[in-house]
């Protein structure tokens, strides 16, 4: 789910961050020649990506050292400061979780638990038995090449599955971004950001696979806090510009965000 919930981000370059999101800081990878390789958010690993501390452009190697103050094994790993390098440079990784696993940083102490969770469960699920018949227009019986080479009529069978009730769930645990001892409005900007992404995923983000495009019944509800009211995704849109623009005139954001240059580092 945290992948999905990601790539509600993304706009239609594939690059960047769609427009409710822009100023947001992301860390962006290219090569030697300028052109896009990836980024912080569409790397599984997100900050932790070989493409980002493993090349030969060290920028982001080094500004974690300096910054943080790193030991290269021993001494106290400060997580609030750590997560706040972490919202300078890639806000995303606050709400989806960061392992930096380099023995030569802190000894791969420095990790951020996910603040924004989520699953789906279905129940009384059932199989759906389906089929069909590949056809060959030109040669139905397959001639002497047979089925074993792709020819002829193919017959197949299929299982799916259905399910009586298909549920959603999400987690946002605002205990754990207030233990970061984040600036207020960056505080804001996160659980706002949370919202949003769980808001944008209900409301296109639910092709999940191949025969597989569900759309939601039921309203978003709140369990807990009780009477919490969920705001919609507009209002959400509106609460992130400002809570963007907050951050900015703060300085809690990089600038410019940070940019790397990949190339294959030397055997």
């Amino acid at each position: 789910m945290a992948n999905r919930l990601e790539a509600v981000c993304i706009d239609a370059t594939g690059a960047g961050l769609v427009d409710s999101l822009s100023g947001i800081p992301l860390i962006t990878v290219k090569d030697k020649d300028g052109a896009f390789l990836t980024n912080s958010v569409v790397e599984a690993h997100r900050m932790n990506s070989p493409y980002m501390l493993e090349g030969d452009d060290t920028a982001l190697f080094e500004r974690l050292k300096t910054e943080l103050d790193i030991e290269d094994k021993d001494g106290v790993v400060d997580i609030p400061k750590f997560a706040r390098f972490v919202f300078k440079y890639d806000t995303n990784s606050i709400l989806h979780g960061l392992f930096l696993s380099k023995s030569n940083l802190a000894g791969g102490r420095y990790k951020l638990t996910r603040v924004l969770s989520s699953f789906i469960e279905a129940t009384d699920v059932q199989p759906v038995i389906s089929g069909g018949v590949k056809l060959d227009r030109v040669s139905p019986s397959g001639g002497d090449a047979g089925a074993e080479k792709g020819y002829g009529h193919i017959p197949y069978s299929r299982t799916e599955y259905t399910a009586a009730s298909i549920k959603c769930y999400f987690s946002v645990d605002v205990s754990l971004i207030r233990s970061y001892r984040l600036d207020s409005s960056a505080n804001e900007l996160v659980f706002t950001l949370a919202l949003w992404k769980i808001r944008s995923f209900l409301a296109k983000g639910l092709r999940l696979r191949t025969a597989c495009d569900l759309r939601v019944k039921s309203p978003l509800v709140a369990t807990q806090p009780d009477g919490f009211d969920i705001p919609d995704l507009a209002s959400l849109g509106k609460g992130l510009r400002q809570a963007i623009d907050r951050c900015k005139d703060a300085g809690l954001f990089a600038d410019p965000p940070l940019h790397i240059t990949y190339s294959k580092p030397k055997k």
